[in-house]
């Protein structure tokens, strides 16, 4: 089919899920570039959905599917396979010994459903607490502990949850008295609220090391020690959504890992399947026994497929054989000289947050008011793509216009370089047409 009844079909018979198409017909995918119907490739700074740690269409992961369909990709969900037992045994041996048991599944959504009714069952509470930015799918249970978007016209969400003030150092009105940022009291007056609204039933706490929809806003060092502090103060579990920054991403195998603070739970997603559709839920051995005990339920369809399994195992396979976390986080350095560069050449730049390869530049009308600066972002988007680089930019309410930047971990240096390159002659090009 051409062009326009490629669009005039996607017009009739799509239902639209968020936001408007990129205006590209992509045809096919490899390494750090897309490549639309007329053969130009476009540099890739969302890895997909943040997901393609390993770049499109990474050899062995080719290779591992293509073996797996030809052998074994699904099977009874009471039915266990090699691939699923191993990895289990590999995710365990990566992480804190209380994190040693493993639920293999599909999607983000779905892994922290399952670590919510983990959470309520093991506890006997139902009240969960996120962050007033936060986003941890489009399920039910999920849905409910995300708070950036998507809560108004569905009906009641489950009943429950709570919020907890987003820790963004930028834009927080908790400050000492020179002026830099108190965390620590907000987070002491975000539980006092968390205290005055719960109704005595308190399970968990679900939350992301970086929040990437809600603005990529990194939790400060310090922060986890005491939110699990407060946690356990109140008998909540803790809960870590890695869907965005484990496997590598922040520039250690898990984000969490810089603050040495290990969680009840942990659920990781998108950069575990490199892509491809794979989730898991890790937790200790006292929390499963338990939740066994009580009867535990969470058969799906595709609860424990040993497609996903053989994938997660070759990418894992690929990120200790390659030494893809320290590039990440050399590559990640090297990205974050340049974005602060930008921010002190560009005044519309009011900030430049994350680590590794999972950062974010804010942009303003100008740094005194910080106010949001939606057609600015609008247009630079556009013009990058015009230029041929891919860039998702987060809006959300009080907030300026959050450029989410997650190439893939596989980028050559000279891409990188050329991606902030062309972003640079992008906003440079919208500021001389005085689009504000």
């Amino acid at each position: 089919m051409d062009d326009d009844q490629f669009w005039k079909l996607a017009e009739n018979h799509l239902i639209r899920y968020g936001g408007s198409f990129t205006p590209r017909i992509i045809e096919s995918a490899a390494g750090s570039c897309v490549y639309d119907a007329q053969g130009r490739a476009i540099l890739d700074f969302t890895s997909g959905q943040m997901s393609a740690v390993l770049g499109h269409a990474h050899p062995d992961v080719v290779a591992a599917i293509r073996e797996a369909a030809g052998t074994l990709t699904h099977l009874y969900s009471g039915m266990l396979s090699r691939p699923v037992v191993e990895l289990g045994a590999r995710l365990a041996g990566s992480l804190p010994t209380d994190l040693d048991r493993m639920l293999l599944l599909t999607t983000g959504a779905e892994s922290n459903e399952a670590a919510i009714k983990m959470a309520k069952l093991f506890t006997g509470r139902y009240e969960i607490v996120s962050f007033d930015r936060s986003w941890h799918g489009m399920t039910s249970g999920a849905a409910s502990a995300t708070f950036s978007a998507g809560r108004h016209g569905y009906g009641p969400p489950v009943p429950g949850n709570l919020v907890l003030p987003t820790p963004n150092a930028y834009r927080s009105p908790f400050r000492h008295p020179d002026g830099s940022y108190d965390w620590e009291a907000e987070l002491d007056y975000g539980f006092q609220l968390i205290d005055q609204q719960s109704a005595g039933s308190l399970a968990a706490c679900l939350v992301e090391p970086i929040l990437s929809s809600g603005g990529i806003i990194e939790l400060p060092p310090g922060y986890l020690a005491r939110l699990k502090q407060h946690c356990r103060a109140r008998g909540m579990l803790l809960i870590l959504d890695e869907a965005q920054t484990g496997l590598g991403r922040t520039g250690t195998m898990y984000a969490f890992q810089r603050d040495a603070v290990v969680p009840d739970l942990l659920t990781l997603s998108k950069t575990l399947g490199a892509g491809l559709p794979v989730a898991v839920v890790m937790t200790s051995t006292q929390i499963e026994e338990v939740c066994h005990d009580k009867g535990f339920l969470f058969f799906t369809t595709h609860v424990s497929d040993p497609l996903a399994a053989t994938v997660a195992l070759t990418v894992i396979d690929v990120i200790e054989r390659d030494g893809l976390v320290e590039r990440a986080a050399t590559l990640g350095n090297a990205l974050g000289e340049r974005l602060s560069a930008l921010r002190e050449k560009y005044g519309v730049i009011g900030d430049v947050r994350g680590r590794g390869l999972l950062q974010g530049i804010e942009l303003v009308t100008d740094r005194q008011s910080k106010a949001p600066a939606d057609r600015l972002g609008a247009a630079v988007t556009t013009a990058c793509l015009d230029r041929g680089l891919h860039m998702n930019i987060v809006q959300l309410p009080g907030m300026g216009g959050i450029f989410r930047i997650a190439p893939p971990l596989t980028i050559a240096e000279d891409d990188l370089h050329r991606g902030v390159d062309i972003l640079e002659d992008a906003l440079q090009w919208v500021l001389s047409e005085n689009i504000q």
